[in-house]
């Protein structure tokens, strides 16, 4: 039976994020299975505005260098506004993901549309609630997704760069059933 799988880290601040997504970068990582969110991106220079032109899109603000760079390495875009999350800038398949989780109304009771995305990956109900409460306290989320083989590598890379509550969920193909490690 084929394994899916999505390690999961977060990051304090851009600067931790954007080291790991370096780091899983220059390690040959896919980059078009690695996702970011956060909102960390409101400072004393207000964002007055996001574009996304083909595969390149930008934002202004203290920290727009940073999302400048991140939408160019990872596949899709998004700036949303999140009941109970508020504006979150979000890049990488998870964008694909939350925007099937709203066509589909797959969000269900105490979690948002991207807790909705992410349990539909096979991440259980109470870690997404960890990863939503790290998004509302300004916090950065990595996902790392792909095969057992692929998410083992991206692991370790986050665990090397200080990713805190790094976890591993396992998701077995035509189950839905999810598993820790």
């Amino acid at each position: 039976m084929t394994e899916n799988c999505s390690a999961v880290a977060v990051f304090p601040n851009h600067i931790q994020a954007e080291q790991a997504i370096k780091e899983l970068q220059l390690s040959g990582f896919d980059m078009t299975k690695l996702s970011i969110v956060g909102k960390n991106y409101q400072t004393e220079e207000h964002v007055v505005g996001y574009y996304n032109l083909g595969d390149r899109a930008a934002s202004w603000g203290k920290i727009g260098a940073f999302w400048g760079w991140i939408w160019g390495c990872l596949f899709g875009s998004a700036f949303l506004f999140i009941p109970g999350l508020g504006p979150v800038m979000i890049g990488g398949p998870i964008v694909t993901w939350l925007i099937s989780a709203l066509e589909t109304s797959v969000v269900v009771g105490g979690v948002t549309a991207l807790g909705g995305a992410l349990m539909g990956i096979g991440i259980p109900k109470d870690s997404v609630l960890t990863y939503e409460t790290a998004i509302k306290n300004d916090q950065f989320l990595l996902v790392a997704h792909g095969t057992v083989e692929q998410v083992e590598k991206a692991r370790s890379i986050l665990a090397n760069n200080n990713g805190e509550n790094l976890t591993v969920h396992k998701e077995l193909a035509g189950t839905g059933a999810a598993s820790l490690r």
